[in-house]
């Protein structure tokens, strides 16, 4: 890798950690669960390669950025209050956001609520969602024996123990089922998103094996994640999920609003969230709730982590969508 700096700032009313490369236009990378700015790290490269200022936090409640210890502190108004707050910090007026897994709906909603200080939004892995008539945890499926993994993740405490029991494991466990070289990674969709009610998550990364890990993973990545996790705990990044029901009620006066600025979506063929209920269809009509949407991609055998296992398609797409801004 390129050198990348370090350091913390000052953003709503939280101390967040950067990994920051390059100088030129800036462009923001949020991260999802459960990662960190590492995530980005080929992109960084790419990114400061090309011209552009790039900026990956740490989000809040992840790796060397502040975690309130109350769970309301983690809405998407207080997300997307960060990520205005950083663009304050650094002294920029703008900036092009790019967001993956749970840091794809903070980009889109910085869109939504402040298109003035975006040039333009991509968006990996979760599409833009309008927002639905009813609860999102009261329609989340279970069954006597399973249960959505959001529904189940929504109890303090209980995650946080299987996980920080052997985080190595339980983290190996996520990035590699959710990888698209699992096999029959599409099918085994709903297997990993319901959660058995006797043996919990852990029965679900368990069940990963000796399994090797992929070519985009190194045993170098892994122990990177393990030991910011194995750190900080995962209660602040935990309790984004627990957020959810809130982020509704929070968006009721922005029900049917359009992202307008200009946008990107990319997609793996093998990612589970596109089997999610639902996912299928907002992708169909993202065109609907994102006009300017320039391409909606979606990149044959990919998995969930996109932007680490297709680095060189997904920096070739993000620099053609720069450019053209």
């Amino acid at each position: 890798m390129t050198a990348i700096a370090h350091r913390c700032i000052e953003t709503n009313g939280i101390r967040m950690h950067l990994a920051e490369s390059g100088s030129g236009p800036l462009v923001l990378l949020c991260h999802g669960f459960p990662e960190s700015w590492y995530s980005w790290r080929h992109q960084i490269d790419a990114l400061a390669a090309a011209g552009f200022h790039a900026v990956a936090p740490d989000m809040r409640g992840y790796g060397r950025t502040e975690a309130p210890a109350a769970v309301d502190q983690y809405t998407l108004l207080h997300l997307v209050g960060d990520m205005v707050g950083l663009l304050d910090a650094l002294g920029q007026e703008t900036a092009v956001i790019v967001g993956h897994d749970w840091g794809a709906p903070v980009a889109w909603h910085t869109a939504l609520l402040r298109p003035d200080r975006l040039r333009g939004v991509i968006a990996l892995s979760v599409p833009f969602a309008h927002r639905g008539r009813l609860r999102p945890t009261s329609v989340m499926p279970q069954t006597e024996d399973a249960v959505f993994y959001q529904l189940y993740f929504q109890t303090p405490g209980v995650v946080e123990a299987e996980m920080e029991a052997d985080v190595r494991a339980a983290l190996r466990g996520i990035l590699l089922r959710l990888s698209g070289e699992f096999e029959n990674s599409q099918g085994g969709a709903a297997d990993f998103a319901m959660i058995p009610r006797v043996g919990g998550l852990t029965a679900v990364t368990s069940a990963i094996g000796s399994m090797a890990l992929p070519a985009w993973l190194s045993e170098l990545d892994l122990d990177f994640y393990a030991a910011e996790f194995a750190r900080t705990g995962l209660r602040g990044s935990l309790n984004w999920y627990r957020n959810i029901d809130r982020n509704w009620e929070l968006r009721a006066a922005f029900a049917g609003a359009r992202v307008t600025v200009p946008a990107l979506f990319m997609a793996g063929s093998r990612d589970p969230v596109l089997a999610f209920p639902g996912a299928a269809e907002a992708v169909a009509n993202l065109r609907q709730f994102v006009p300017d949407l320039r391409a909606a991609t979606i990149l044959p055998g990919c998995g969930h982590w996109t932007q680490q296992e297709r680095p060189e398609q997904v920096n070739a797409a993000m620099l053609e969508f720069l450019s053209n801004l």
